[in-house]
């Protein structure tokens, strides 16, 4: 499973939650966020990590301080392109095992 199929499974399962996309892969100069989110009236950074196996620690190990500075820049860039800034949180959907079956959302991952 690469990377790419890793985000349609994540973004799947979280359109079944009742999720609503609002923007998939968003780039600036900061960096990338996988997928935006609108969960009721908050609007969710989600992060999503792929590890086929734990050798280096599983997927959650891999969202380093370093990238979630990274996320909240990017963030805070998508943000101020909206006319009034809404509740937000990042999440991480982590997927596990060989072909990724393993899906584990964990609301609120991080903060600032």
């Amino acid at each position: 499973m690469r990377g790419s199929e890793a985000e349609q499974r994540a973004e799947a399962f979280l359109l079944h939650q009742h999720l609503r996309l609002l923007a998939r892969n968003y780039r600036c100069r900061y960096g990338e966020i996988d997928l935006i989110m609108q969960d009721g009236e908050v609007v969710v950074f989600i992060e999503v990590r792929l590890r086929t196996h734990a050798a280096f620690g599983g997927p959650a190990a891999s969202i380093t301080a370093s990238k979630q500075k990274r996320l909240l820049r990017s963030a805070r860039h998508y943000l101020c392109s909206l006319k009034t800034v809404p509740p937000c949180r990042f999440d991480a959907v982590l997927l596990s095992g060989a072909a990724g079956e393993q899906i584990d959302w964990i609301r609120n991952a991080f903060s600032e």
